[in-house]
C-alpha cells in the first residue's frame, strides 16, 4: 500500500513538473515572438504612415499598436508617422491634430495604389503596400520585410532648434535616386499625446497619440543635400519631438529612404533659456 502511494505521489510530482515546464516554455514563446518579427538582418528600413482620426472608432486600436511597435523598435531602422485626417470631423468631433494635408496625402496613395477609397485606420508601408492599421500580425511581417531590404539610398539628417521657433534642417542624400522626379519630405513628430474625447464616436473617451505628424514640408530633391526650416507650434522643446525625413518617387509612391533626427539646440537658444533663469 505505502508503494502505491509513493508511486502515486511521484508520477503527480513529475506530471506537475512537465505542465510547469511546457507553461514556462510557452510564455517565453510568446514573449519573444513579437521581437523576433522586429529582427534586424538587412539593411533596409520600413516607414510607416498611418492615417488615423480621433472620429474614427476602429481607429484606436491601430494607434495603440503602432505606439507599441514604436517602444519596440529601439534604435532599429522603424519610422512611424501618425497623419490624422480631417474628413471625420464633419460627424461631431474636430480631431485637434487633423489636417486637410494629410488627407490629401492619403488619396495621393490611393492614386498610386490603385485604391478605390481612402479609409482609416490605414497603414502604407515604404509607400508600397497597404493594409488595415490595426491588424498587427501583417504590419509586423511587412516592417521585417521592408528591414530585410537594400540601402542603396542613405538619408542622413540634422535637425537644430533655432531661438525663433523653427528648426534648422539639413538633408544629404547618397546613392542612386533613379532619373524619376523624387521629392524629400520632412515631417514634425510630436512623440506622445494624450487626448479626451468629447463627442463623435469616441465620445467619452481618452486617448493616447503617438508619432503624431504636426507638419509635413515637401520639396523636390534638385540635388543631394540642402536645408530647410520648418516652423514649429508653441511650446515646443527639443525632447518629445524629433524630425522624420523621407525620398519618395512621385511617379509610384516608393520610398527609397527614410532617416529621423532628434533636435539639437542651437546656442541661441541656450543663452535665451539662461536669460529667462
Amino acid at each position: 500500500m505505502k508503494k502505491i502511494r509513493i508511486f502515486a505521489f511521484v508520477s503527480f510530482v513529475i506530471g506537475a513538473v512537465i505542465i510547469s515546464v511546457a507553461f514556462i516554455n510557452c510564455k517565453s514563446g510568446a514573449k519573444t515572438s513579437h521581437s523576433d518579427n522586429l529582427k534586424f538582418d538587412g539593411k533596409g528600413f520600413a516607414l510607416v504612415e498611418l492615417f488615423t482620426s480621433e472620429g474614427c472608432s476602429s481607429c484606436p486600436p491601430a494607434d495603440e499598436l503602432v505606439a507599441k511597435v514604436q517602444k519596440e523598435v529601439g534604435d532599429k531602422p522603424v519610422y512611424i508617422l501618425a497623419y490624422h485626417v480631417d474628413y471625420w470631423n464633419r460627424l461631431g468631433w474636430k480631431d485637434v491634430f487633423s489636417n486637410a494635408d494629410y488627407s490629401k496625402r492619403q488619396n495621393e496613395y490611393a492614386r498610386w495604389l490603385n485604391l478605390s477609397q481612402v479609409y482609416t485606420p490605414q497603414i502604407v508601408v515604404n509607400g508600397k503596400t497597404e493594409f488595415v492599421g490595426s491588424q498587427e500580425e501583417r504590419l509586423r511581417s511587412t516592417i521585417k520585410s521592408g528591414l530585410q531590404g537594400s540601402d542603396s539610398v542613405q538619408l542622413n539628417l540634422s535637425v537644430t532648434l533655432s531661438a525663433n521657433n523653427t528648426a534648422s534642417v539639413q538633408y544629404k542624400v547618397e546613392g542612386n535616386t533613379g532619373s524619376a522626379p523624387n521629392v524629400i519630405s520632412l515631417a514634425l513628430v510630436q512623440k506622445q499625446a494624450i487626448v479626451k474625447v468629447e463627442r463623435g464616436e469616441n465620445g467619452g473617451r481618452t486617448l493616447a497619440h503617438a508619432q503624431i505628424v504636426r507638419n509635413l514640408q515637401t520639396m523636390p530633391l534638385n540635388k543631394n543635400n540642402g536645408s530647410a526650416t520648418i516652423a514649429l507650434p508653441a511650446g515646443v522643446e527639443a525632447r518629445g519631438w524629433e524630425v522624420i525625413g523621407f525620398v519618395q518617387n512621385t511617379s509610384n509612391g516608393a520610398v527609397l529612404a527614410a532617416s529621423k533626427s532628434l533636435f539639437k539646440v542651437s546656442a541661441d537658444v541656450g543663452r535665451q533659456d539662461k536669460n529667462i533663469q
